[in-house]
Protein backbone atom coordinates (compact mmCIF):
# COMPACT_ATOMS: atom_id res chain seq x y z
CA UNK A 1 0.00 0.00 0.00
CA UNK A 2 1.05 3.35 -1.18
CA UNK A 3 1.93 6.03 1.99
CA UNK A 4 0.56 9.58 1.48
CA UNK A 5 3.16 12.02 1.67
CA UNK A 6 2.82 14.15 4.74
CA UNK A 7 4.40 17.75 5.85
CA UNK A 8 3.22 18.04 9.44
CA UNK A 9 3.68 21.49 10.42
CA UNK A 10 3.15 21.61 14.62
CA UNK A 11 3.27 23.51 17.70
CA UNK A 12 3.83 20.79 20.37
CA UNK A 13 1.56 20.82 22.79
CA UNK A 14 0.00 17.85 24.22
CA UNK A 15 -2.44 16.78 21.56
CA UNK A 16 0.16 18.02 18.62
CA UNK A 17 1.97 15.25 20.58
CA UNK A 18 -0.45 12.48 20.28
CA UNK A 19 -0.99 13.91 17.06
CA UNK A 20 2.28 13.27 15.62
CA UNK A 21 2.59 9.61 17.70
CA UNK A 22 -0.45 8.72 15.22
CA UNK A 23 1.22 9.75 12.26
CA UNK A 24 4.12 8.39 13.14
CA UNK A 25 2.92 4.99 13.70
CA UNK A 26 0.62 5.14 10.95
CA UNK A 27 0.98 2.77 7.96
CA UNK A 28 -1.18 5.24 5.73
CA UNK A 29 0.98 8.12 6.24
CA UNK A 30 4.65 8.98 5.39
CA UNK A 31 5.84 11.78 7.36
CA UNK A 32 8.68 13.86 5.18
CA UNK A 33 9.80 16.39 7.70
CA UNK A 34 8.45 18.21 11.08
CA UNK A 35 8.09 21.47 10.46
CA UNK A 36 7.60 24.17 13.84
CA UNK A 37 5.52 27.04 15.00
CA UNK A 38 5.35 29.21 17.79
CA UNK A 39 1.69 28.97 19.40
CA UNK A 40 1.16 27.02 22.13
CA UNK A 41 4.58 27.88 23.62
CA UNK A 42 7.33 29.93 22.21
CA UNK A 43 9.74 28.34 18.72
CA UNK A 44 12.17 27.18 21.33
CA UNK A 45 10.01 25.13 23.46
CA UNK A 46 7.59 23.88 20.03
CA UNK A 47 10.92 22.63 18.79
CA UNK A 48 12.73 20.78 21.57
CA UNK A 49 9.03 19.18 22.14
CA UNK A 50 8.93 17.70 18.77
CA UNK A 51 12.43 16.74 18.40
CA UNK A 52 11.23 15.11 22.14
CA UNK A 53 8.46 13.25 20.68
CA UNK A 54 10.19 11.99 17.65
CA UNK A 55 12.76 10.52 20.20
CA UNK A 56 10.14 8.87 22.34
CA UNK A 57 9.15 7.24 18.71
CA UNK A 58 12.33 6.50 17.72
CA UNK A 59 12.12 8.33 14.67
CA UNK A 60 14.93 10.71 14.53
CA UNK A 61 15.40 10.01 11.28
CA UNK A 62 12.45 12.38 10.46
CA UNK A 63 14.15 15.98 10.06
CA UNK A 64 12.91 18.85 11.86
CA UNK A 65 12.88 22.08 11.09
CA UNK A 66 12.04 25.32 12.99
CA UNK A 67 10.06 28.00 11.80
CA UNK A 68 8.24 31.32 12.76
CA UNK A 69 8.83 32.42 16.32
CA UNK A 70 5.49 34.89 15.98
CA UNK A 71 2.93 35.96 13.82
CA UNK A 72 3.27 37.60 10.49
CA UNK A 73 2.43 41.14 12.06
CA UNK A 74 1.18 40.61 15.91
CA UNK A 75 2.75 40.03 18.93
CA UNK A 76 2.91 35.88 19.88
CA UNK A 77 -0.16 34.47 22.18
CA UNK A 78 0.39 31.58 24.06
CA UNK A 79 -1.88 28.86 25.04
CA UNK A 80 -2.47 28.36 28.46
CA UNK A 81 -3.47 24.95 28.90
CA UNK A 82 -0.38 23.10 27.51
CA UNK A 83 1.74 24.39 30.98
CA UNK A 84 4.85 26.72 30.51
CA UNK A 85 6.99 25.02 28.36
CA UNK A 86 4.11 23.50 25.86
CA UNK A 87 4.08 20.04 27.45
CA UNK A 88 3.95 20.03 30.93
CA UNK A 89 3.81 16.38 32.44
CA UNK A 90 7.20 15.27 31.92
CA UNK A 91 11.00 17.06 32.35
CA UNK A 92 13.13 15.67 29.73
CA UNK A 93 16.00 17.57 28.32
CA UNK A 94 16.38 18.29 25.36
CA UNK A 95 17.83 21.02 22.69
CA UNK A 96 15.63 22.78 20.44
CA UNK A 97 18.49 23.34 18.23
CA UNK A 98 16.84 26.38 15.62
CA UNK A 99 16.78 25.89 12.08
CA UNK A 100 14.73 28.71 11.01
CA UNK A 101 14.21 27.76 7.58
CA UNK A 102 10.66 25.65 7.95
CA UNK A 103 9.19 27.88 5.17
CA UNK A 104 12.07 27.06 2.68
CA UNK A 105 12.33 23.44 3.70
CA UNK A 106 8.65 22.72 2.94
CA UNK A 107 8.87 24.95 -0.51
CA UNK A 108 12.04 22.02 -1.03
CA UNK A 109 10.29 19.50 -0.01
CA UNK A 110 7.17 19.98 -2.09
CA UNK A 111 9.09 21.08 -5.33
CA UNK A 112 11.18 17.60 -5.12
CA UNK A 113 8.00 15.41 -3.95
CA UNK A 114 4.70 14.95 -5.98
CA UNK A 115 1.38 14.57 -4.47
CA UNK A 116 2.35 16.19 -0.56
CA UNK A 117 -0.28 16.72 1.91
CA UNK A 118 0.44 19.60 4.68
CA UNK A 119 -1.24 18.64 7.98
CA UNK A 120 -1.37 22.14 9.95
CA UNK A 121 -1.65 21.77 13.83
CA UNK A 122 -0.87 25.36 15.07
CA UNK A 123 -1.17 28.76 14.11
CA UNK A 124 -0.42 29.06 9.71
CA UNK A 125 2.37 31.61 10.17
CA UNK A 126 5.06 28.76 8.73
CA UNK A 127 2.55 27.78 5.20
CA UNK A 128 1.53 31.34 4.72
CA UNK A 129 5.07 32.12 4.58
CA UNK A 130 6.05 29.76 2.31
CA UNK A 131 3.05 30.88 -0.01
CA UNK A 132 4.09 34.15 -0.09
CA UNK A 133 7.89 33.28 -0.91
CA UNK A 134 6.87 30.47 -3.63
CA UNK A 135 3.37 30.34 -4.27
CA UNK A 136 4.21 28.75 -8.17
CA UNK A 137 5.46 25.96 -5.90
CA UNK A 138 3.06 25.51 -3.37
CA UNK A 139 0.14 25.19 -5.78
CA UNK A 140 1.69 21.92 -6.65
CA UNK A 141 0.57 20.27 -2.69
CA UNK A 142 -1.88 18.10 -3.30
CA UNK A 143 -4.14 19.54 0.06
CA UNK A 144 -3.81 21.86 2.81
CA UNK A 145 -5.31 19.74 5.93
CA UNK A 146 -5.72 21.96 9.02
CA UNK A 147 -7.03 22.04 12.49
CA UNK A 148 -8.51 25.24 13.22
CA UNK A 149 -11.57 27.04 13.10
CA UNK A 150 -14.92 27.01 14.62
CA UNK A 151 -18.03 26.80 11.87
CA UNK A 152 -21.18 26.56 14.20
CA UNK A 153 -19.79 26.83 17.70
CA UNK A 154 -18.37 29.18 19.94
CA UNK A 155 -14.68 29.85 19.81
CA UNK A 156 -11.86 27.91 22.34
CA UNK A 157 -9.74 31.31 22.14
CA UNK A 158 -12.38 34.26 22.07
CA UNK A 159 -16.56 33.74 21.65
CA UNK A 160 -15.89 33.15 17.95
CA UNK A 161 -12.48 32.33 17.49
CA UNK A 162 -10.65 28.47 17.52
CA UNK A 163 -6.95 29.31 19.05
CA UNK A 164 -5.04 28.86 15.97
CA UNK A 165 -7.23 31.07 13.92
CA UNK A 166 -6.89 33.63 16.48
CA UNK A 167 -2.95 33.75 17.05
CA UNK A 168 -2.32 34.55 13.60
CA UNK A 169 -5.19 35.82 11.53
CA UNK A 170 -2.75 36.90 8.76
CA UNK A 171 -1.43 33.74 7.98
CA UNK A 172 -4.78 31.98 7.76
CA UNK A 173 -6.10 34.57 5.41
CA UNK A 174 -3.71 33.92 3.10
CA UNK A 175 -4.14 30.02 3.43
CA UNK A 176 -7.93 30.27 2.47
CA UNK A 177 -7.67 32.63 -0.34
CA UNK A 178 -4.78 30.29 -1.95
CA UNK A 179 -6.19 27.94 -4.47
CA UNK A 180 -5.10 24.83 -2.94
CA UNK A 181 -7.30 21.85 -1.77
CA UNK A 182 -7.96 22.08 1.83
CA UNK A 183 -10.08 20.00 4.43
CA UNK A 184 -10.51 21.63 7.69
CA UNK A 185 -11.08 20.06 10.58
CA UNK A 186 -12.47 22.48 13.31
CA UNK A 187 -14.05 22.64 16.82
CA UNK A 188 -17.21 21.51 15.46
CA UNK A 189 -16.00 17.76 14.94
CA UNK A 190 -13.35 18.01 18.01
CA UNK A 191 -15.59 19.29 20.54
CA UNK A 192 -17.75 15.89 20.78
CA UNK A 193 -14.94 12.93 21.23
CA UNK A 194 -12.39 13.24 24.00
CA UNK A 195 -10.41 11.07 25.66
CA UNK A 196 -10.55 10.05 29.36
CA UNK A 197 -7.32 8.45 31.42
CA UNK A 198 -9.40 4.86 31.31
CA UNK A 199 -9.01 5.53 27.39
CA UNK A 200 -5.26 6.00 27.67
CA UNK A 201 -4.64 3.45 30.28
CA UNK A 202 -5.77 0.65 27.21
CA UNK A 203 -2.57 1.83 25.21
CA UNK A 204 0.25 -1.05 25.53
CA UNK A 205 3.88 -1.12 24.75
CA UNK A 206 6.15 1.94 25.42
CA UNK A 207 4.52 4.83 25.23
CA UNK A 208 1.53 4.34 27.87
CA UNK A 209 3.62 5.43 30.54
CA UNK A 210 4.75 9.02 28.84
CA UNK A 211 1.37 9.21 28.04
CA UNK A 212 -0.32 8.90 30.48
CA UNK A 213 2.27 11.34 32.39
CA UNK A 214 1.46 13.82 29.79
CA UNK A 215 -2.48 13.18 29.63
CA UNK A 216 -2.53 13.51 33.59
CA UNK A 217 -1.20 16.80 33.30
CA UNK A 218 -3.10 18.25 30.76
CA UNK A 219 -6.13 16.96 31.96
CA UNK A 220 -5.22 18.81 35.38
CA UNK A 221 -4.60 22.38 33.13
CA UNK A 222 -7.85 21.62 31.27
CA UNK A 223 -9.81 21.21 34.10
CA UNK A 224 -8.01 24.24 35.91
CA UNK A 225 -8.90 26.03 32.65
CA UNK A 226 -12.28 24.98 31.39
CA UNK A 227 -13.44 22.70 34.09
CA UNK A 228 -13.53 19.66 32.02
CA UNK A 229 -12.15 16.29 33.42
CA UNK A 230 -10.78 15.13 30.04
CA UNK A 231 -8.45 15.56 27.18
CA UNK A 232 -9.55 17.50 23.87
CA UNK A 233 -7.50 16.00 21.15
CA UNK A 234 -8.06 18.26 18.37
CA UNK A 235 -5.02 17.59 16.51
CA UNK A 236 -4.79 13.97 17.03
CA UNK A 237 -8.30 14.27 14.86
CA UNK A 238 -6.47 16.33 11.98
CA UNK A 239 -4.16 13.61 11.39
CA UNK A 240 -6.94 10.66 11.85
CA UNK A 241 -9.09 12.46 9.23
CA UNK A 242 -6.59 11.92 6.80
CA UNK A 243 -5.48 8.06 7.55
CA UNK A 244 -9.54 7.61 7.36
CA UNK A 245 -11.42 10.09 5.57
CA UNK A 246 -14.26 7.29 5.54
CA UNK A 247 -15.06 7.80 9.05
CA UNK A 248 -15.58 11.42 8.64
CA UNK A 249 -18.87 13.39 7.66
CA UNK A 250 -17.44 16.41 5.16
CA UNK A 251 -19.49 19.06 3.70
CA UNK A 252 -17.68 22.36 1.14
CA UNK A 253 -18.34 25.37 2.79
CA UNK A 254 -16.65 28.88 1.51
CA UNK A 255 -14.99 30.50 4.52
CA UNK A 256 -13.25 33.75 5.01
CA UNK A 257 -10.84 34.71 7.75
CA UNK A 258 -11.66 38.00 10.12
CA UNK A 259 -8.39 39.98 10.55
CA UNK A 260 -9.89 43.44 11.01
CA UNK A 261 -11.92 43.06 13.82
CA UNK A 262 -11.53 43.73 17.58
CA UNK A 263 -13.95 41.04 19.18
CA UNK A 264 -14.16 39.13 15.91
CA UNK A 265 -10.34 38.48 15.33
CA UNK A 266 -9.24 35.27 13.84
CA UNK A 267 -13.10 34.15 13.10
CA UNK A 268 -13.77 31.64 10.27
CA UNK A 269 -16.38 33.40 8.55
CA UNK A 270 -18.62 30.45 6.61
CA UNK A 271 -21.30 31.64 4.17
CA UNK A 272 -24.23 29.48 6.01
CA UNK A 273 -26.95 31.53 3.87
CA UNK A 274 -29.10 28.91 1.59
CA UNK A 275 -30.16 30.90 -1.00
CA UNK A 276 -26.28 32.18 -1.40
CA UNK A 277 -24.53 30.20 -4.11
CA UNK A 278 -20.92 31.10 -2.66
CA UNK A 279 -18.40 28.73 -4.55
CA UNK A 280 -17.18 26.81 -1.56
CA UNK A 281 -12.94 27.40 -1.02
CA UNK A 282 -12.89 24.24 1.83
CA UNK A 283 -13.83 21.01 2.62
CA UNK A 284 -15.05 21.08 6.69
CA UNK A 285 -15.16 17.73 8.70
CA UNK A 286 -18.17 18.23 10.31
CA UNK A 287 -18.33 15.19 12.27
CA UNK A 288 -15.73 12.10 13.22
CA UNK A 289 -16.93 8.61 14.85
CA UNK A 290 -15.73 8.79 17.60
CA UNK A 291 -15.85 4.83 18.27
CA UNK A 292 -13.63 4.71 15.25
CA UNK A 293 -11.09 7.29 16.41
CA UNK A 294 -10.42 5.67 19.86
CA UNK A 295 -10.28 2.13 18.70
CA UNK A 296 -7.75 3.40 15.76
CA UNK A 297 -5.98 6.02 18.20
CA UNK A 298 -5.39 2.84 20.98
CA UNK A 299 -4.73 0.30 18.70
CA UNK A 300 -1.88 2.06 16.56
CA UNK A 301 -0.08 3.72 19.71
CA UNK A 302 0.12 0.25 21.03
CA UNK A 303 2.02 -1.04 18.06
CA UNK A 304 5.90 -0.92 18.13
CA UNK A 305 7.34 1.43 15.62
Amino acid sequence: MKRKLVIIDTDPGHDDALALMLALRSKKLRVLAVTTVAGNSTIQNTTRNARFVLKLLDAQNIPIYSGASKPLCRKLVKAVVHGKNGLSGLKFKQKSNLTNNAAEKIISIVQQNAGVTIITLGPLTNLAQAILKKPSVMLKVKKFVIMGGAIKVPGNKSRVAEFNFFVDPEAADIVFKFPVAKMLIPLDAGNPIFLKNSDFRKIRGSLKKPILQLMNSYMGNLYNYIKVKRALIYDALAVYSLIKPSACRKKRYNIVIETKGEATRGMSVTELRQFKKTLPNATVVEKISANAFKQAFINSLSKRG
